[in-house]
């Protein structure tokens, strides 16, 4: 029986481009089913007075960098251009339409598309330039999508709500029941738990 996995994710999250690069890949392997949860963790890090990687903390995000090219040669996926835009400007647009095309079953293509080319061709996710390639490669219509965002509002607030009540802090998050498993390195430890307890 395939087993089911939740997993919050949120457009903006610079350890989420390791996440989009393998998820689907990942999961297809363990035959696990995913449930996406779009939310705004920038609103739930604000609530909590969380600034992850602000520009006077430069080591700190040096170090952020560096680590993700780190990781990109691990898992054996392309090395991103660092920096990248950060943190972005469009960020709720981004996550909006992560909402639109999830109702389809087609939100990690679009996280996929939408990180290689903030990350590999250097266009900012949730900016007109990065959503004409992305949904172009996904069939979709820009101007069209952009018009439904008003009627996503609604379930990315309570997307948002539902995290920060659940307890989710940071994104990539995956959960099994009440569990919680924080972080791109945490996905593979998720699936493990899953397959161990049958959740």
């Amino acid at each position: 029986m395939t087993q089911q996995l939740t997993a919050w994710l949120s457009i903006g999250s610079t350890y989420s481009y390791l996440t989009a690069m393998r998820i689907e890949t990942v999961l297809k392997s363990a035959k696990i089913d995913l449930v996406v949860k779009p939310i705004s963790i920038r609103s739930i890090m604000r609530s909590m007075e969380n600034i992850p990687f602000p520009p006077s903390k430069k080591s700190k995000v040096d170090y952020m960098w560096r680590d993700i090219e780190r990781q990109a040669q691990k898992y054996g996926i392309p090395v991103p251009m660092v920096p990248a835009a950060y943190p972005l400007k469009e960020f709720d647009r981004a996550n909006l339409v992560g909402v639109i095309v999830n109702r389809e079953g087609r939100y990690l293509e679009y996280f996929n598309t939408t990180y290689k080319y903030w990350f590999l061709e250097g266009l900012e996710a949730g900016s007109r330039a990065n959503l004409e390639k992305t949904l172009g490669d996904m069939g979709l219509n820009v101007s069209s999508t952009l018009r439904a965002l008003g009627g996503a509002q609604a379930a990315y607030d309570a997307n948002t709500q539902e995290a920060l009540n659940f307890g989710i802090f940071g994104v990539p998050s995956f959960s099994i029941g009440a569990e919680i498993f924080w972080g791109d390195d945490r996905l593979e430890d998720a699936i493990e738990f899953l397959g161990r307890t049958g959740a």
